[in-house]
């Protein structure tokens, strides 16, 4: 019997090292990870993909497409709406911020590899 592969996480954040960092971390944990630079990158990546990630690590401050321009775009569309949104931020104090946008969870960067794969592991088995 064969198990079947956990959804991919996909991870949206300008800062390059932060991407490779949970990249990396979650890769060494057996999950698939897409990067998107930008909200709008994220939302092509999204319109485009065959299969939706479990979920989506959403940082707020970016260019071109902030993660709070993201995620009203998300969730207008049915089709993407549905997908679970965590916020990852090096703002303190953004839980009720990101509760009122429906995220399901906030990561202060840096975060613990503890609390990140635990994260993952509720959205992506």
């Amino acid at each position: 019997m064969s198990a079947s592969k956990p959804p991919a996480v996909l991870v949206v954040d300008d800062d390059k090292s932060v991407c490779d960092i949970i990249s990396g971390e979650l890769a060494g944990q057996g999950y698939k990870t897409v990067v998107a630079g930008n909200g709008r990158e994220a939302l092509d990546y999204l319109k485009g993909c065959a299969s939706r990630p479990g979920l989506i690590l959403l940082d707020l401050m970016m260019p071109v497409m902030t993660g709070w321009e993201f995620r009203k775009a998300q969730q207008s569309d049915p089709e993407l709406a549905a997908i679970p949104v965590a916020i990852i931020t090096g703002m303190p104090g953004m839980e009720k911020k990101a509760e009122a946008i429906g995220a399901v969870d906030v990561l202060c960067k840096p975060s613990r590899v503890e609390e990140l794969t635990a994260l993952v592991s509720r959205f992506c088995k």
